[in-house]
């Protein structure tokens, strides 16, 4: 075989299965999202995020979380944290606000947001971090998983660490609607129908038993939800008044068939928007 015809199979070969990817300049950005194919960390320029003292009626998860994440960025251990319950009520606002918040004092503190269709590819991206000398939060928003679905087994890379170990220098941070990661009539279909109940489902539900935190949220109440819009007015300086603010957030929330945080915030931007008040 000629030399030529040998560089155009290793050039074949190449293009098949390109050079690892290398890990970019992490003192560029604060956050990262992680995308495959090809692999790469891609720096976000600025982080879509509230103040942390914006967050209301979430004050037992925002300690919680925080003493964790501190002892994440001092190098101390730290557990992976599942953040679980009812929508809007500011699950993946509190992780990236707690991380925007630990910025001034820990600026080796990254983030790196995985998608969950992206699971499959974690370890290539552990293998980015592995030596880096900055602490990562690997954050995947909206975690869950369906019938069939085998993404959870791509987890396990993050949660136990396989043969390697999980990077030192990781935690993850999920969030999820449903505490288990997987639907109740899912469980329950699978409990029924199987040879063996008990083990049908274990290899699902028991994902969720490796997060060393479980952080609940529930429903707020409306003096909650209240004082969320009056937190975001008096942040941003809408003037409005009490009674007012009352009647038209109620009357808002009723439109809207539910209560939460980002309902809170959907009627914050309208109000804003109507008294001609730019949201920074």
């Amino acid at each position: 075989m000629t030399k030529k015809a040998l560089r155009r199979i290793a050039n074949a070969l190449e293009r098949i299965s390109p050079a690892p990817a290398a890990a970019p300049d992490f003192s560029k950005a604060t956050a990262f999202v992680w995308h495959p194919d090809p692999d790469r960390l891609q720096p976000v320029p600025q982080v879509n995020r509230v103040d942390v003292d914006l967050l209301v009626g979430v004050d037992r998860s925002r300690d919680t979380l925080m003493a964790n994440t501190v002892q994440f960025a001092r190098g101390l251990p730290a557990n992976n944290a599942l953040l679980w319950g009812a929508r809007g009520m500011g699950k993946s606002s509190l992780v990236k606000a707690i991380h925007g918040a630990l910025q001034a004092d820990h600026p080796d503190l990254k983030m790196v947001e995985v998608q969950r269709e992206d699971l499959p590819t974690i370890s290539r991206c552990l293998n980015l971090l592995r030596n880096a000398k900055e602490r990562f939060i690997l954050f995947c928003d909206d975690l869950s998983f369906g019938h069939d679905d085998a993404h959870y087994k791509s987890l396990k890379a993050v949660l136990d660490g396989g043969i390697e170990g999980r990077p030192d220098n990781v935690v993850l941070y999920a969030t999820s609607n449903r505490r288990h990661l997987m639907p109740r009539d899912m469980i329950e279909n699978e409990r029924s129908t199987a040879i063996s109940p008990s083990e049908a489902v274990e290899e699902k539900v028991s994902l969720s038993d490796r997060f060393g935190l479980w952080l609940g949220f529930h429903p707020c109440d409306q003096d909650q939800y209240l004082a969320m819009i009056r937190g975001y007015c008096d942040a941003h300086g809408v003037v409005i008044d009490d009674a007012t603010l009352r009647a038209e957030a109620v009357e808002w929330q009723a439109t809207r068939g539910s209560r939460s945080g980002r309902v809170a915030w959907q009627y914050f931007t309208d109000l804003a928007g109507r008294r001609g008040v730019a949201i920074k």
